[in-house]
């Protein structure tokens, strides 16, 4: 079983992770972005409490998997609101990244 606010949070802290990642790479050729986001996938493995599943489509997957990292399909909602709510939250930090670079 894995449901409740603390995996959700750590959920949330996954998303805004990986898309912080991701947006870091942007200057990067399309290589270095695919080490970056699975580096820091499996990092994020170990270092939060949710396994980092990080994307809605990866949660529905591994609701669908009978293994060690899945999750009951029932318990899958919680995390896909939670990486809505990790990516509500790195959007205005985002939008004011790229604002501050472009005035550069």
């Amino acid at each position: 079983m894995r449901t409740g606010i603390p995996q959700w949070v750590a959920e949330v802290v996954a998303t805004f992770g990986l898309l912080m990642v991701i947006w870091g790479c942007r200057a990067h050729r399309e290589p270095v972005t695919a080490f970056a986001v699975a580096a820091y996938i499996t990092g994020a493995y170990w270092f939060t409490a949710s396994t980092s599943f990080a994307n809605p489509a990866v949660t529905i997957a591994r609701a669908l998997s009978n293994t060690f990292a899945g999750i009951r399909p029932a318990d899958a909602p919680g995390f896909i609101v939670a990486e809505l709510l990790g990516l509500a939250l790195v959007l205005p930090l985002l939008r004011r990244l790229s604002s501050t670079a472009a005035e550069r």
